[in-house]
């Protein structure tokens, strides 16, 4: 007798069948993905860690090209390529601002980088880095504020997987802090240090009167205590935020978000506040860090801060890294009379990029670009655009690595010693500074950051130095600019008198 619950629908004499066609097809699936990642991994490493990664891999996640394992996250992996061969062999030309290498490294063209000159920075530095046959070393002199000389060393140690074996063998030393530190007035004539070649130290900033060679800042790859992701989908988070509320329909005073209590400019960017008595059109709002912490940081996310037609930059104890965030807004930005740049600033233009702001008379100046911009909003949205296009097409991270390569590259050219690795020296690697980090800001940002396979392009083409003419042309121009809106402030203060 035929059963009646299984036969109902005439099917149940195919249903076996069916199955084992899907569990052969489901194991074929299976077969074919374990496959590649079998291939690519290193039996001898396969623990339950790398197990659970499988599993990630098949949840749609992609796994970072790390191999850590409780057993091995001291170990650096010996499997990434050594060799840099890209698929492409055609070069862009970099940046204009990539020129200032040259004149950073100007005052070692004649003498050359000994070692003596590059011991000499020891005592103002936190870390010194030995690069030998593609690999870094680190030997360590003092903490850095938070994690600062951690996600610096990350950015390198990302260079070199994107350029493998590009870096030369080279030795340098490296400060952290927020102050220059190699000034000028010692080494010139009549100095204390006038007989002395300056150290050739690197930094996030550098003025016109100091030596120090600015490097890219350690928020590319993320600032973990404020819960900055690195920069790439910083900069997109943004360009949405930008999206969301048209420059015209954006609130038309001057706006600035940050911790006034760093420098004397801030402390009177305040007075610029608006009151009962006075508007200047500024609204300055005061950032306090620890109570933002307690907030999870929900109100200082840089994608909502695009919602003013203008945006403030003003320098804290130096230069911030507040700079490339503000600009990327499309709002116009107003600079504070800069006393410090970093390095892709320095060929922006007043009025083109920006718009310049005096410190001696800096309510009266926002008052006046906010009262222009209102009557010129064609122009003054220009000016934003421009700003926010100068950071999109020269900042890309592709660009910040290109810079760190040349600028390595022309440094190693001056050495005239051999490199050499110090007795207490570690050579450092994505796995011993990621793998044994707990869930957190830090780990997910060099999780984000890491960049899983060398370049397929070239790095862009350096440009030649700045014939002297023509990089005084540009200064004198930047002035005069500056020199223009300031008289046009001034005057316009004199009439409403």
């Amino acid at each position: 007798m035929v059963d009646k619950a299984h036969n109902t629908n005439g099917c149940s004499h195919s249903f076996l069948p069916i199955m084992t066609r899907w569990l052969f097809l489901f194991a074929f699936l299976v077969l074919f993905l374990t496959s590649h990642y079998f291939l690519e991994t290193d039996l001898s490493k396969f623990t339950s860690s790398t197990i659970l990664k499988t599993i990630t891999i098949f949840n749609g996640k992609p796994e970072p090209p790390l191999h850590c394992s409780n057993e091995s996250s001291s170990i650096c992996n010996s499997n990434y390529p050594d060799k840099f061969e890209p698929n492409d062999r055609t070069s862009t030309s970099c940046p204009e601002y990539f020129r200032w290498i040259h004149e950073d490294l100007k005052p070692w063209e004649k003498t050359g980088i000994t070692r003596d000159m590059v011991d000499r920075g020891q005592n103002v530095s936190h870390f010194r880095l030995v690069i030998v046959n593609g690999k870094a070393y680190i030997e360590k002199y003092k903490k850095s504020f938070q994690t600062r000389d951690v996600f610096t060393i990350w950015g390198i140690l990302q260079l070199l997987r994107l350029y493998p074996g590009q870096v030369p063998d080279l030795e340098l030393m490296f400060q952290c802090g927020d102050k220059t530190v190699v000034e000028k007035g010692l080494y010139y004539a009549g100095g204390p240090l006038a007989n002395v070649s300056p150290p050739p130290i690197f930094h996030y900033c550098g003025n016109n009167d100091s030596f120090d060679i600015v490097f890219p800042d350690w928020t590319f790859w993320g600032w973990a205590e404020l819960h900055i992701s690195p920069w790439e989908s910083t900069l997109q988070s943004i360009q949405e935020g930008n999206k969301r509320v048209k420059w015209k329909d954006r609130v038309p005073y001057a706006f600035w978000k940050g911790n006034p209590t760093v420098s004397l400019l801030r402390k009177n960017l305040c007075k610029c506040n608006v009151t009962d008595k006075k508007d200047w059109n500024a609204r300055i709002y005061s950032v306090q860090w620890l109570d933002e912490r307690e907030k999870n940081f929900q109100d200082t996310k840089l994608g909502d801060q695009c919602t003013y037609r203008y945006k403030i930059y003003a320098e804290g104890a130096t230069w911030s890294v507040s700079e490339k965030y503000i600009i990327a807004c499309d709002s116009m930005t107003m600079f504070i009379e800069p006393q410090y740049f970093d390095f892709f600033t320095r060929n922006m233009v007043p009025l083109q990029h920006y718009w310049p702001i005096s410190t001696t008379n800096m309510c009266e100046d926002i008052k006046f670009a906010v009262d222009w911009g209102n009557s010129h909003q064609d122009k003054a949205q220009q000016i934003g655009k421009r700003g926010s296009d100068y950071i999109i097409d020269n900042l890309k991270m592709k660009y910040v690595y290109d810079y760190m390569l040349h600028l390595l590259k022309e440094y190693a050219k001056l050495q005239r010693f051999k490199p050499r690795i110090p007795e207490r020296a570690k050579e450092m690697c994505p796995e011993r500074m990621a793998c044994s980090l707990r869930n957190g800001p830090r780990k997910r940002y060099m999780y984000e950051s890491i960049v899983k396979s060398p370049s397929s392009t070239l790095p862009c083409s350096m440009p030649p130095p700045y014939e002297p003419q023509a990089l005084q042309h540009l200064l004198h121009q930047k002035d005069n600019l500056i020199d223009k809106v300031r008289l046009r402030s001034l005057n316009d203060a004199a009439k409403k008198q």
